[in-house]
């Protein structure tokens, strides 16, 4: 978003488009808007909804025996 002041470095180097495109895709979902313009409850939603997503999947990669 223009404007955004965001030091957040993602863990594994590459994975920034990835994570955007999920943020965007669960903001769409949930029919939140994010922006500087909302509350942090609002765009918090999105970030919460994002970890649980992320747990999930790595959740079946370890049940199904595949590393992550």
């Amino acid at each position: 978003m223009p404007g955004e002041r965001n030091s957040n470095q993602p863990a594994v180097q590459g994975a920034r488009n990835g994570l955007e495109q999920l943020k965007y895709e669960i903001a769409n979902e949930l029919g939140a808007t994010l922006g500087g313009d909302r509350t942090s409850r609002e765009n918090g939603t999105v970030g919460g909804y994002m970890t649980k997503r992320m747990v999930q999947f790595a959740e079946q990669q370890l049940k199904s025996g595949q590393r992550i």
